[in-house]
């Protein structure tokens, strides 16, 4: 599955541009389709090496704000010859701790 496609790269904003919001829009969700494990990523930047860094909700252990790279994303494996997915039909909606 191709986790970031061009339409969720032109929505993003960039890294740090809301900062200041409390509230803030998920553009796009990612999960572990075999367990615990789901980002929402608010706003994301091309890094000078190709990967792509990320800012989000992240419900791991905990339900923090935090960095995540499309690289990390992609590495796990989840079992079952799965991996992270990306959910198609997953609609940007605003997101608060």
């Amino acid at each position: 599955m191709q986790l970031l496609t061009d339409e969720i790269k032109a929505q993003l904003p960039n890294l740090y541009s809301t900062d200041k919001q409390e509230e803030k829009t998920a553009v796009c969700k990612f999960f572990n389709p075999a367990g615990a494990g789901t980002w929402y990523a608010v706003e994301g930047e091309e890094q000078p090496d190709g990967d792509w860094l990320f800012f989000g909700l992240v419900e791991l252990l905990d339900r923090e704000w935090g960095y995540f790279s499309l690289n990390d994303l992609q590495s796990v494996g989840v079992g079952f010859g799965l991996g992270i997915e990306r959910d198609i039909y997953f609609e940007p909606k605003t997101i608060s701790l």
